[in-house]
């Protein structure tokens, strides 16, 4: 069964903007899974440890045959190829990459929180959010659209997209161009 899941993506090291292009190209490959939509590229303040750099977050919605689980793990593997370390709570990261949404999925497991957590708190989330599906609803909390004012003292900025100089393919690895911003694949 394919499902349509919501993913945000997050980085404030190492060429961040970088970090979520390359991010984006890959969910894509993910087995069973198809990039449908992805966000332009935003800046946002940091938030909880704030003595660190702005971050760059997109949001995207893939089609999957991956369940929630396995999803995740594919997910957290991604972040662990970028070099992401979880040194604390809010630490600056190479990348992050959180299952929002997964259809309607409501539920807590050890691990796995769907809906994410406060994501109807963090305009981070909701700006690309809305920019790819004006329509989103947040199983539990309603349109995602209602929460937005919340979030109006929060700095977050649409980004001008760099062109991006592509990496040389690691071996074996066939390249996949970034998919332009809010662009629908295979629609």
């Amino acid at each position: 069964m394919k499902i349509t899941a919501t993913i945000g993506l997050g980085a404030n090291l190492n060429d961040p903007a970088a970090q979520v292009e390359y991010a984006l190209a890959e969910l894509g490959r993910l087995p069973g899974t198809r990039l449908l939509a992805r966000s332009s590229l935003y800046a946002s303040a940091p938030v909880g440890h704030v003595d660190q750099p702005d971050f760059i977050n997109a949001v995207a919605q893939v089609e999957t045959e991956l369940a929630p689980r396995a999803l995740l793990a594919a997910l957290l593997d991604i972040e662990h190829r970028h070099g992401r370390e979880r040194s604390f709570r809010n630490a600056p990261r190479t990348l992050d990459l959180d299952l929002l949404l997964y259809g309607n999925a409501h539920f807590h497991e050890d691990g796995l929180t769907l809906p994410h957590p406060r994501m109807q708190e963090r305009g981070f989330v909701l700006l690309p959010l809305l920019e790819i599906a004006p329509d989103a609803v947040i199983p539990c909390h309603g349109r995602a659209a209602d929460w937005l004012a919340a979030c109006a003292d929060q700095s977050v900025v649409v980004v001008a997209s760099a062109t991006l100089q592509p990496r040389p393919p690691l071996y074996g690895e066939s390249v996949t161009p970034p998919i332009p911003p809010a662009a629908a694949v295979n629609a």
